[in-house]
């Protein structure tokens, strides 16, 4: 049975190879915006981490806080927490002192018709960061938005693709990276720019829409032929690990798993798996959101979880009724608008 106690362990059970990175790690981390959808098993999983690697350093996330479960699964695992908006004025000079930051803050969807809001959260407070944090070493949550849409056989965009940008959201993502590289190359400011594509997590993620549509026997669009993801767990330890290879330029890397899955093939695994007829709409195109994920493979290894595994997974929550954060993806999305 899955409960989401078993599936929080599973997400924040510390890797060996993350235990002997952070026993290298010198001072506090900080995680800026540790309220999301990622924030509060990566901040656990940090806090286990430098238990079981006997360092001293605090672990502290920050957010607004608006899902007290979040909330609470910190407090239970005395990770220190800070409720604050980082828009407010005098908002960071609030917050202590930190060697390491994650930089989780940011704002996709409810963009479009207010774009400004998102501009904001995602070029403005990055300058303002930055400028209180001129000496922290930094791990850069991005997106794989910021590339062009690429067919499969293409093997997906590489960190040398030049970014291409769909819709305003996308925009201010390689705003945000941008507003970094300055840092790096005028302070010499350590960045590792994460460029995530679709992390997995039960209770939401791409495998939870193509799972929620096929249940509720919905129509699966083929329009967006084919996706990466990799699970929630490795996601979050590669952004714990990745503070060891921040750089000066900023070092950029993508992250998602190594495979091009195939939204149909997903469909059709959760209908045998579920039970279900899978219902099929649209035209199968051409190109898709797709990131190479080769230096990642290589800098950290072949994620824990494969893919029909997590579809596996996905399925079993769904049968047994878990909870769902309400959160969609939108991966289908072709034209830039969220």
């Amino acid at each position: 049975m899955w409960t989401e106690e078993k599936l929080d362990g599973m997400l924040t059970e510390p890797s060996q190879a993350l235990v002997q990175d952070v026993q290298k790690l010198k001072g506090d981390l900080m995680i800026l915006g540790a309220g999301g959808k990622m924030g509060p098993t990566l901040a656990t999983l940090a806090r286990r981490a430098f238990d079981l690697a006997g360092n001293p350093g605090r672990v502290i996330a920050v957010s607004r806080f608006s899902d007290p479960i979040a909330k609470k699964l910190l407090e239970d695992h005395r990770v220190e927490t800070i409720s604050v908006d980082l828009m407010d004025n005098g908002s960071l000079e609030s917050l202590p002192d930190a060697e390491n930051i994650i930089f989780m803050a940011g704002r996709k969807f409810g963009t479009d018709g207010e774009e400004y809001l998102t501009w904001g959260m995602n070029a403005i407070l990055p300058s303002l960061v930055i400028r209180r944090f001129p000496k922290a070493r930094f791990v850069v949550f991005s997106s794989g938005n910021i590339y062009p849409m690429l067919p499969p056989y293409s093997g997906g965009a590489t960190e040398q693709t030049p970014p291409s940008p769909i819709g305003e959201y996308a925009m201010s993502c390689l705003a945000r990276e941008r507003v970094f590289e300055y840092a790096s190359r005028v302070y010499g400011t350590k960045v590792f720019a994460y460029r995530l594509n679709y992390a997995v997590d039960l209770r939401y993620g791409v495998l939870y829409d193509i799972a929620r549509k096929v249940w509720e026997g919905e129509e699966v669009s083929l329009d967006t032929p084919c996706f990466n993801c990799i699970w929630q767990g490795d996601a979050n330890e590669i952004a714990i690990r990745g503070l060891l290879m921040a750089e000066s330029p900023v070092r950029r890397m993508n992250i998602t798993g190594p495979e091009i899955v195939s939204v149909q093939y997903a469909a059709e695994m959760f209908g045998k798996l579920l039970g279900k007829e899978v219902r099929f709409c649209g035209t199968p195109g051409e190109k898709s959101l797709l990131n190479n994920s080769a230096q990642c493979l290589a800098a950290f290894g072949y994620p824990s979880v494969s893919v029909n595994t997590m579809i596996e997974w996905q399925a079993q929550w769904m049968l047994e009724g878990g909870r769902s954060l309400g959160k969609p993806t939108h991966f289908e999305e072709r034209k830039g608008n969220f």
